[in-house]
């Protein structure tokens, strides 16, 4: 290791000495993850966290071995959907660390399975941010994996493209709600994805509509969707509708995300696997 190292793998040339063992593991989770899908989000508050771990449940209950690399390093949320509270492991010089496992399997790895409180702001520049989530991939021993989801911040900044051309990833999942103005940033994702050539494999949109518990009426309180049109416009055949549901919200502020129903991803989980 250099004098000069600061620990800091992020900005390390390929033939660095300290880089060897993480760098032949990252080699490895290349033949051993045989699935990356990014879930992302044109912005904030549409539920992107929730769909990344409906779907890693989905998978896990169809009898993959599924992770979620939790790439939302200012805003992870990961970690308490599925009740996470230990911290990660590492080996004994501390080159590689192992993700922690829910309740059935599913394996996480975050930010705030590192930090000493999980309140703790993570006041951090782009470029830095952008060096731990390659890190995660890197420097994590995933072992066999059928299914990784990979929950990006919203937007289409640095941590996004870092995902995408760091990362074998298969396909991207776009979560948005059903205002207008969510769907013009969606053609945005949509556009991205495009330049990175990485196919939208499907579309979900979360909150599309209300269904009263008493008379099983369905009320559009943000008014009828757009979606399906959005996804015609750009051939995107599969799309996923959420209700509002405060069960859901309860499940996975109470860390019990692997409770929860994920048939209405279906579809979505069948196009990821096609």
């Amino acid at each position: 290791m250099s004098e000069n190292c600061s620990g800091s793998c992020s900005s390390c040339s390929s033939d660095c000495e300290s880089r060897k063992g993480p760098q032949i593991l990252r080699n490895a989770n290349n033949g051993k993850v045989k699935k990356v899908i990014a879930v992302v989000s044109g912005k904030g508050g549409v539920g992107k966290s929730l769909v990344t771990s409906m779907l890693a449940v989905k998978a896990n209950k169809d009898g993959k071995k599924s992770a979620i690399l939790d790439a939302d390093i200012t805003g992870p949320s990961i970690p308490k959907s599925f009740g996470l509270t230990e911290r990660v492991t590492c080996n004994e010089d501390g080159t590689v660390m192992y993700p922690e496992t829910s309740k059935n399997g599913i394996k996480v790895m975050s930010l705030n399975l590192l930090m000493e409180k999980e309140t703790d702001p993570v006041i951090w520049r782009g470029p830095v941010i952008a060096g731990v989530v390659k890190q995660f991939w890197e420097d994590v021993d995933w072992d066999e994996t059928d299914c990784m989801f990979v929950d990006c911040p919203p937007g289409t900044g640095d941590v996004p493209l870092t995902v995408f051309q760091s990362m074998p990833i298969d396909g991207i999942i776009i979560v948005t709600s059903p205002q207008d103005l969510v769907s013009m940033i969606v053609e945005k994702a949509i556009n991205m994805a495009k330049l990175m050539n990485i196919p939208v494999l499907g579309i979900v949109e979360n909150m599309s509509y209300f269904k009263c518990p008493d008379c099983g009426n369905i009320h559009y309180i943000y008014g009828k969707s757009k979606i399906d049109e959005v996804a015609a416009a750009n051939d995107i055949k599969t799309v996923a509708k959420l209700p509002m549901d405060a069960k859901v919200a309860g499940l996975v502020d109470s860390g019990k995300a692997e409770e929860l129903d994920v048939s209405a991803l279906d579809g979505i989980f069948d196009a990821i696997m096609a």
